[in-house]
């Protein structure tokens, strides 16, 4: 198994994430303390290497979940917004977000031209 590595984005935001992480107190891990402080690994690494951090608080981020995790092949750019999404199909075009959001402008476009043509 390799351990997935992150660029500099990926990196603030994770460290952003890792004051959710149940064992983080202070910046320290509760985990690697053995009677005197540890600094949280994944606070300060490029590299995803707690288990806790991916298993647990990754996951409350699904974007960053979904770049860090997954290869260049799960995922794909919504044509709306441009954000990264992991698609439920080889058909999807539009993040979770858009995809309502263009489900309903397309509705409202059919209602329209059937409207019209029943004048």
């Amino acid at each position: 198994m390799s351990i997935p590595k992150m660029n500099y984005p990926q990196y603030r935001k994770a460290r952003r994430l890792t004051r959710e992480c149940c064992n983080n107190v202070g910046g320290n891990c509760l985990l690697l303390d053995d009677g005197e402080e540890c600094i949280c690994v994944q606070s300060i690494s490029y590299s995803l290497l707690c288990r806790w951090f991916r298993v647990a608080v990754l996951p409350l981020d699904a974007v960053l979940c979904a770049e860090i995790t997954k290869g260049h092949d799960y995922l794909k750019r919504c044509c709306e917004c441009g954000a990264s999404f992991t698609p439920k199909s080889n058909r999807a075009k539009y993040c979770p977000i858009c995809a309502k959001k263009m489900r309903h402008r397309q509705e409202a476009e059919r209602q329209r031209k059937r409207y019209h043509r029943s004048k």
